[in-house]
């Protein structure tokens, strides 16, 4: 087995290689309005890192958001475009998901929540205990999720971000596409259903098709 796992839904455009028992390669950078820029040469130093040409790849990983439209599809795109053109699966996975398995990996325990930032001064989150999502990813502005969220430590930007709606933030700040690769291993290897690679958007984009077109009759 070697997955490709890439993730874009946030600020970080993250790339990874995995072997299906560990992590053979990984890169990462964080800059909100280059993944389109960013993406492909991070899988090229992976594959370089890893001393693997691109059809060694038996399986390809995308983080399926939620996030932002523009930023999202970039890695969709890819990943469907790799899968297509190497023949092999392509594999969705909540990018909170992501961040959840890396929190746990790193020590927290017990009930918590996931929150990335969704801009609008909104987040987009979901809450974990014993180490699987409770409920489904939602957005809201961090006010109106407080009492929900009362007590629980937050993991992700959107904690860093509204530090008054949640006083508890904790790491990573971004998905890994290392921690999605080993994810997404553990779950083949136990026989479970991953994610189709569709985006997960959680509202409209922002551009819109205008309702009413003006007439423009010839003179």
């Amino acid at each position: 087995m070697l997955l490709l796992a890439v993730d874009t839904a946030t600020p970080a455009v993250t790339v990874a290689l995995h072997d299906g028992t560990s992590v053979v390669a990984e890169t990462g950078q964080v800059d909100a309005r280059r993944h389109g820029e960013l993406l492909l040469p991070a899988v090229d130093r992976v594959l370089a890192e890893a001393g693997v040409k691109l059809d060694a790849v038996t399986g390809v990983v995308v983080g399926v958001g939620p996030g932002p439209y523009t930023g999202l599809r970039v890695g969709l795109v890819t990943a469907a475009t790799f899968g297509s053109a190497l023949s092999v699966p392509v594999h969705g996975l909540c990018t909170l998901d992501g961040l959840a398995y890396a929190a746990r990996r790193g020590g927290l325990e017990g009930p918590f929540a996931v929150a990335t930032d969704a801009r609008r001064k909104e987040v987009y989150w979901a809450r974990y205990e014993d180490g699987e999502t409770s409920g489904e990813p939602a957005v809201d502005r961090p006010a109106d999720i407080t009492e929900q969220l009362a007590g629980l430590p937050v993991v992700g930007a959107g904690a860093l971000l509204y530090p008054e709606a949640f006083p508890d933030p904790r790491g990573p700040e971004h998905v890994s596409a290392g921690a999605l690769a080993s994810l997404a291993a553990e779950r083949l290897a136990a026989g479970a259903a991953l994610l189709p690679p569709q985006p997960l958007y959680l509202r409209r984009p922002d551009a819109q098709v205008p309702k009413n077109y003006k007439v423009v009759t010839p003179k």
